[in-house]
C-alpha cells in the first residue's frame, strides 16, 4: 500500500495503490492522517483516487470509516473515485457506497467538491 497526494483547486486528491488490509491498515492511517491535517488546516476535500487499489477487506473499510470520523471532527470532507471493479462491488455490498460519495472518475470527483465549495460561500 501506497499514498501519493496532488492538490488540485480546493481537492486535495489523495491516490492509494495495492491493498488495502489488516496488515496494512494501520500504516495507512498514519500516512493519511497528515493530509487530513492539510486539508482541515487548507479547507480542502479529499478525494481518494482509488482507481489502483487492487483489494479492500473488511479491516480497510473500517479505516476508511475512521478516515471520515476523523475528517468530520474538521468539517472536512472525504469523497472516493474511480473504484477498481472488486473495490466498487465490496463497498455496495458493505454500503460504504452510502456512507462515502462515490464518483466514477477523479475528474467527477473534484468537479463535486469544487461545486460544493462553490456552494457553501454563497
Amino acid at each position: 500500500m501506497s499514498l501519493v497526494s496532488a492538490l488540485d483547486g480546493n481537492a486535495l486528491i489523495v491516490g492509494l495503490k495495492g491493498r488495502l488490509d489488516q496488515d496494512n491498515c494501520d500504516a495507512f492511517r498514519d500516512e493519511l492522517t497528515p493530509h487530513l491535517d492539510t486539508a482541515a488546516r487548507d479547507h480542502l476535500a479529499i478525494v481518494l483516487d482509488l482507481s489502483q487499489l487492487e483489494y479492500v477487506s473488511s479491516a480497510g473499510l473500517r479505516c476508511f470509516m475512521l478516515a471520515v470520523k476523523q475528517a468530520k471532527t474538521f468539517n472536512g470532507r472525504i469523497v472516493v473515485a474511480a473504484l477498481q471493479p472488486m473495490v466498487a462491488e465490496i463497498f455496495q455490498i458493505s454500503r460504504f457506497d452510502m456512507l462515502l460519495n462515490v464518483f466514477e472518475t477523479v475528474a467527477a470527483a473534484k468537479a463535486g467538491v469544487a461545486t460544493d465549495a462553490s456552494d457553501q460561500k454563497k
